[in-house]
């Protein structure tokens, strides 16, 4: 039986982190074998990548230089993590994926999404999340909630920025509705505790019906 991919997107601020420890718990209390992993991260090359590419000041970066350092740490990513592990039966669970490239290189830098595509056809393939959160909150809520705390590369821009993103991420999941869920994150952590757990029980029943 092969695993199942989840994955989490969503601008700053919107709670992706509790999230993904809410659904970690949820299925392994149903028994299931589950990786956690993140983008860009996930591996010793990941997580440099993400290190330098967040914490640094990088004027000098364009959105296309920026997809290509997450394509390349995302390749690595997929095989040394991910597809082993759903080849394994587990479910892994992962804080962004191409979306968010597509979301942040593509609407936010203004990278045109067919050189995104190119990558991405490249690097993945045909392979896909099975099932996609987006935490939804208004940018003004998200940013809010993360002020207090030192900007990274990404949260050093301007309020635009992220209306881009956040506009694209809605746009996305209009397109893909058998894919994404858009969870409300302007709600509290019990209420949306409860939606993911709620869309996690009907996901489990299909699965378990697809793979009987």
């Amino acid at each position: 039986m092969l695993g199942a991919f989840i994955t989490l997107e969503g601008i700053e601020g919107v709670g992706k982190s509790t999230a993904l420890n809410c659904i970690q718990e949820f299925l392994q209390a149903a028994g299931i074998e589950v990786v956690t992993t993140r983008e860009p991260g996930g591996t010793s090359l990941g997580e440099m990548v993400r290190k330098w590419l967040l914490e640094g000041t990088h004027d000098e970066l364009s959105g296309e230089l920026e997809a290509l350092l997450i394509f390349a740490a995302r390749s690595h990513h997929l095989e040394s993590v991910i597809k082993p592990a759903l080849a394994a039966g587990h479910f892994v669970v992962c804080d962004r994926f191409s979306d968010a490239t597509f979301a942040y290189q593509g609407a936010g830098r203004g990278v045109d999404l067919s050189f995104l595509q190119t990558l991405k056809q490249a690097v993945q393939g045909s392979l896909e999340p099975d099932l996609t959160f987006l935490l939804d909150a208004p940018v003004n809520v998200g940013l809010e909630r993360i002020s207090g705390r030192p900007a990274d590369h990404f949260e050093r821009e301007a309020e635009p920025f992220f209306e881009r993103i956040r506009s694209h991420y809605l746009g996305l999941a209009k397109e893909n509705k058998d894919r994404i869920v858009i969870i409300d994150a302007n709600r509290s952590r019990k209420i949306i505790q409860g939606d993911l757990e709620h869309y996690l029980r009907r996901f489990l029943k299909s699965y378990s019906a697809a793979n009987a």
